[in-house]
């Protein structure tokens, strides 16, 4: 899909805050809400836009710790760990990587107790590190055009 400057200005928009409105973005871009929505029908069909979601506050919904988790699996157990990763409701991202390590997960977790208990599901299928998140310094950056 060709990618032009206003498609991009539609994009920042809508990373900013995805419910405004297309006559909002239509302002703020130039154009009437119409070829807005056609614009973003488009880009939804062409899988740039891959979807909406809420961002919620893991602190507010009662999780008082964030980490990072890598994992470098044994042998023969990266498969059975990629099946198994998919079931745990701690893990809010999972990313397979290149290096010594194979997996990075972010997760959210109760307490230092609910973080050892998931460190003791994760040890059977490799060896562990974790880094607890003190703070965001860059949460959800909006994706920008390639110069």
């Amino acid at each position: 899909m060709k990618m032009d400057t206003l498609n991009w200005k539609i994009l920042k928009c809508l990373q900013a805050n995805a419910r405004q409105s297309n006559a909002e973005i239509g302002r703020q871009v130039g154009i009437t809400s119409p070829a807005v929505a056609e614009r973003i029908r488009k880009m939804e069909d062409a899988g740039v836009i891959n979807g909406y979601h809420a961002n919620l506050s893991s602190l507010e919904m009662g999780y008082q710790l964030k980490a990072i988790i890598t994992l470098r699996a044994f042998m023969g157990k990266l498969k059975p760990f990629l099946e198994k990763v998919k079931t745990f409701n701690e893990v809010v991202n999972c990313y397979r990587i290149t290096g010594n390590e194979n997996i990075v997960m972010e997760v959210v977790l109760k307490n230092q107790l609910h973080l050892e208990s998931f460190i003791d599901q994760l040890i059977i299928y490799g060896e562990t590190k974790t880094q607890i998140v003190l703070s965001d310094v860059i949460k959800n950056a909006p994706i920008q055009p390639l110069d």
